[in-house]
């Protein structure tokens, strides 16, 4: 299902991603956060959400919930009235960065959550004060709708990453819808509103994704930075790569899921403060 298990797809996949080009200019998408500068599970039912709670893995289960933070950088979702949402339009490439952003930069985290990984990768951007996004793989989220819940007290974006993390173009276009709708649901029922935003697994978009993305109302977001965190570099070599590719605009990826994310965690404890420092403002979509 991960990064590790299929290298040579994800080389072939990235080198044709990057083929995309420049990305779609989305005017008024991003907005810099409020406050300051800032495997899989053994099968378990899924434990009912609460409905006052909304948005945050494999062979470990996950532990308490933690208590709610002291802060939030967006308003919860669950009692947010139901508004229709606008479709949006169909793509023919991922949007790639944030185009006229200013010094700005946004942290993404794919393929969880995980118990093991996804509560220190939100320990530290709490601690920082600042939002991330995390596309999600339903198989792993149907297991943990606490960590989703988590994410969203904490104001992070929660995206669709499908179901289980397959080569997208491989599939039937009824299989696409499953895998992007599945996981909506997920997220849907654990936060109380469907993602935004979705990433196709190892960088393989179609137009079948583009297509079923815009009629679930989701846009699809790719990414300029990538840490290369699931070959398990080494804790200063993720830095590296982030603080190199560091720019205005940029999205980063790196992963909290999908096999030992030790070093990404520990990374993003580094890098995040130094970013800071340099600064650039951590911001996530809002349409």
């Amino acid at each position: 299902m991960h990064k590790d298990q299929l290298p040579v797809h994800r080389r072939s996949v990235l080198h044709w991603a990057a083929a995309l080009g420049g990305a779609a200019v989305v005017g008024g998408l991003f907005a810099t956060e409020p406050g300051g500068a800032p495997g899989r599970p053994a099968p378990r039912p899924a434990p009912v959400p609460e409905p006052a709670a909304p948005v945050a893995g494999p062979q470990a289960a996950a532990g308490p919930r933690q208590a709610a933070s002291s802060y939030r950088l967006q308003p919860m979702t669950a009692h947010a009235p139901r508004v229709r949402r606008a479709r949006p339009p169909v793509r023919t490439r991922p949007i790639l960065e944030l185009p006229g952003a200013g010094r700005t930069i946004v942290l993404t985290f794919d393929d969880g959550p995980d118990p093991r990984y996804t509560p220190g990768v939100l320990a530290t951007l709490r601690e920082f004060r600042v939002p991330a996004m995390f596309f999600v793989c339903g198989e792993m989220a149907q297991y943990h709708p606490d960590l989703l819940r988590e994410m969203a007290d904490d104001g992070h974006v929660i995206g669709n990453h499908t179901w289980s993390h397959p080569l997208v173009p491989g599939l039937t276009r009824p299989e696409t819808r499953r895998e992007l709708a599945r996981t909506c649901e997920v997220v849907d029922r654990a936060v109380g509103t469907g993602p935004l935003w979705y990433r196709a697994p190892y960088g393989a978009w179609n137009r079948h994704s583009f297509e079923i993305g815009a009629e679930l109302g989701m846009e699809p977001l790719a990414w300029t930075v990538d840490t290369l965190d699931w070959t398990e570099p080494g804790t200063g070599t993720i830095v590296r790569r982030v603080m190199d590719g560091a720019a205005p605009g940029a999205v980063v990826l790196s992963h909290d899921a999908g096999g030992d994310r030790s070093q990404s965690v520990a990374a993003l404890r580094r890098y995040l403060p130094r970013l800071l420092e340099a600064g650039y403002r951590v911001t996530v979509p809002h349409r």
